[in-house]
């Protein structure tokens, strides 16, 4: 429900806040005096189009603010969860911002959303049913959707949608499948040669920096030779070998250690010395032994080292990029290889998921034309008890391709004189007949939107409506208001007199600049303003009568 509503700037509007209540809710006044723009501002909170031509005359910009009881539906909640909007005391402040540079923001909650999140909310918060907004129900999806809240189908409908789109799944991944292993098909002799030429060298991580260094040592024996024996003989041959001179000097502090204790420390320091010299001596030793020249060796490093180099230029820099080319290819080969297997799972799979979208689908329909014959028998009604009694009204659902939607195409049906077979809405409704139809569809489907009342804003409903019509869409109005809040913009005294809450919207001159402003009006007022409705700007005896009569009766009908 709509609790208050603050327009700053907007057109003729200079600055204007409105309480609104539970109930019906009549503006009226005269024309051009502004009603429509207390419907062009909410509608701006519901995500409508903005421009800068809607600013008033002379100004940078127009707000527009509301403050709407947060509905408790979950998904509504999980909307603002998602956005990191909360609702605080359980309401919810909406606001709109338009520059002069053609700019438009939003904020809920005191946190900037898209005007994409506001046309989110909308739903959950009202609909405006103008003559343009009745334009909708020529649109077969909104007949549809219509149809589908009035069975209560939301839940079943989600049902379908998610079918069809694990159905529709299955269909592009078979479908890629195909296109990928054709082209699969056409490199996997490629893939064959790539894999089988990596496989056979059995290469292993690390092996070509060994291979190296194996080769310098091949290529380089003599002087390697030279050099390893050199340092063998100063560590351990020649007569004044570094083995030799440590070994007396160790002997000699050992002796004087004797003598002088704290020489011992600097003898155990030398120890590891002379141990260390006598290990690599035996190092090298070893190693002089074991050092030859060996052409053939040599001759399959560098062979090896010359595959290794072939296989980097093709498939990677390194040994490490090879084996992952390797592994990429031996996966693809794999792939195609389970390529047949896969493409019997993705078959059956789409089979259950076709099956099962039929078959809910097929649940939809039957709910679809079950509620279709009691919602047209309901309307149909409702046509009679607005001063339309030859008129029919049918819902048409009749079979179509397969979609998110269902196998349904919606169709509502009208004829507004007995005898005349039903047509589409847009080709024999006139805009009186149109607002009529709407409002008997609301008024019927009302009882499946409890628990979840909506402000219902209705401009200007009794476009080319009469008197005795008037009265029966105010009553209907009134109906409606029992389960909603009900905002109507009227011209007609017989739809304001059925109102809880009447409003006038006037406008004024103030230093050569006018404003329109809206007051909720007392009993007197009402009975003025109804008069003034009645018999125009003269207010005789004759029409306050008619108006306080009209005001008492319709209070009390």
């Amino acid at each position: 429900m709509l609790v208050e509503l603050a327009v700053e700037n907007l057109a003729v509007v200079e600055r204007l806040r409105l309480r609104l209540h539970p109930g019906f809710n009549a503006l009226t006044g005269e024309t051009g005096s502004g009603k429509s723009l207390i419907v062009g501002a909410l509608s701006l909170l519901f995500g409508g189009r903005a421009s800068a031509e809607m600013i008033r005359t002379g100004e940078e910009r127009a707000l527009v603010s509301g403050i709407f009881e947060a509905p408790a539906d979950a998904r509504f909640r999980g909307l603002l969860e998602e956005a990191g909007v909360a609702a605080e005391d359980g309401e919810l402040l909406i606001e709109r911002e338009i520059t002069a540079s053609g700019k438009s923001r939003a904020w809920a909650g005191s946190r900037p959303v898209t005007i994409a999140f506001l046309k989110e909310l909308a739903p959950f918060l009202g609909d405006i049913h103008g003559q343009h907004d009745q334009q909708k129900l020529f649109l077969p999806e909104a007949q549809r959707e219509m149809l589908d809240e009035a069975a209560g189908a939301r839940g079943l409908l989600e049902q379908v949608r998610e079918a069809w789109r694990a159905w529709r799944a299955a269909q592009r991944e078979l479908a890629e499948l195909d296109r990928a292993e054709q082209e699969r098909l056409r490199l996997a002799d490629l893939w064959r040669m790539q894999r089988n030429e990596i496989a056979a060298a059995a290469l292993k991580a690390g092996e070509d920096a060994q291979l190296e260094n194996e080769r310098r040592v091949l290529r380089n024996v003599a002087k390697l030779s030279e050099a390893v024996a050199g340092a063998y003989e100063l560590l351990e041959e020649s007569e004044t070998s570094a083995s030799s001179a440590v070994g007396q000097a160790l002997k000699r502090l050992e002796e004087a250690a004797r003598i002088d204790e704290s020489l011992a420390p600097l003898a155990e320091t030398l120890r590891p010395a002379q141990i260390a010299i006598q290990e690599a001596s035996h190092e090298l030793r070893h190693y002089l032994g074991r050092l030859e020249a060996d052409p053939r060796r040599l001759e399959e490093v560098e062979s090896r080292l010359a595959l290794i180099e072939r296989l980097k230029r093709k498939y990677g820099a390194t040994i490490e990029e090879i084996l992952a080319f390797l592994e990429d290819v031996s996966a693809k080969l794999a792939t195609l290889e389970g390529a047949g297997e896969r493409r019997a799972q993705l078959e059956q799979e789409m089979a259950r998921q076709e099956a099962r979208y039929r078959e809910l689908a097929g649940r939809l329909r039957e709910t679809r034309v079950r509620e279709a014959r009691r919602l047209a028998k309901k309307v149909q009604e409702e046509l009679g008890g607005l001063a339309m009694p030859g008129a029919v009204f049918r819902i048409e659902v009749e079979p179509c391709e397969p979609g998110e939607e269902g196998m349904d195409a919606v169709r509502f049906l009208f004829s507004a004189n007995a005898g005349e077979e039903p047509r589409p809405l847009d080709r024999v409704a006139s805009g009186g007949e149109l607002s009529r139809v709407a409002l008997a569809i609301k008024t019927c489907m009302a009882p499946a939107e409890k628990g979840a009342a909506r402000t219902l804003v209705f401009d200007e409903v009794d476009a080319g409506v009469g008197g005795a019509a008037g009265e029966m869409i105010g009553r209907r109005l009134r109906e409606l208001a029992r389960h909603h809040q009900v905002l109507c913009v009227t011209h007609l005294a017989q739809i304001a007199g059925f109102a809880d809450h009447h409003y006038l919207v006037s406008k004024s001159e103030t230093g050569g600049r006018t404003a329109a402003g809206v007051e909720l009006l007392g009993k007197k007022e009402r009975i003025r303003e109804i008069a003034r409705m009645l018999s125009g700007q003269k207010l005789t005896p004759e029409a306050l009568r008619h108006a306080e009569k009209l005001v008492e009766q319709f209070s009390a009908g």
